[in-house]
């Protein structure tokens, strides 16, 4: 391990080959794919970091948080796509059960999601995001198919309208 001075947020260390960390997050483990999954902090395969936590508003949900701060090669168009098409099939189920909550998904370095408990399992949609992070978009794309199943089509995982596109509509 070495260790990289980035100023006042530092020190960083490398760690396992994965991108650099923060030193207080050397300690975290690294989560793998079929390991049974607790609510805590983890380091992902793909060098981002994992929390899994009770939701603050909603207590039938989990609030999950992944974070690839310093690897922006984790934000790719294919990626936000395959995370926002997951996100948004899960929340189907929240939708059925009467629930709603903001943000269902947000993109971008830190992404959230918020899982109903018991919807779908916790550790197929921690196996799916790792998946993703990974470039294999095949378990996002089951829970996907069973969402539409059950509900109808999941909308296109595309960005939000602007303000500028709203205007002209």
């Amino acid at each position: 391990m070495t260790t990289e001075d980035r100023g006042a947020a530092g020190p960083y260390v490398e760690y396992d080959g994965l991108p650099v960390l923060h030193g207080s997050e050397v300690k975290l483990p690294l989560i793998h794919p079929y390991a049974p999954v607790e609510t805590r902090r983890y380091v992902t395969p793909g060098g981002g970091r994992l929390t899994i936590r009770k939701a603050a508003k909603n207590a039938a949900h989990l609030r999950l948080t992944l974070d690839h701060l310093g690897c922006p090669a984790q934000c790719t168009e294919e990626k936000d796509a395959a995370f926002r098409r997951l996100a948004l099939a899960v929340e189907g189920y929240c939708v059925a059960a009467g629930c709603r909550h903001d943000p269902a998904f947000s993109a971008g370095v830190l992404r959230c999601f918020e899982v109903r408990t018991g919807a779908v399992s916790l550790a197929a949609f921690v196996r799916a995001v790792l998946a993703v992070e990974l470039g294999d978009l095949v378990p996002a794309g089951r829970i996907v198919e069973e969402a539409e199943a059950r509900f109808g089509p999941v909308r296109p995982a595309q960005q939000p309208d602007t303000e500028d596109q709203a205007e002209e509509g």
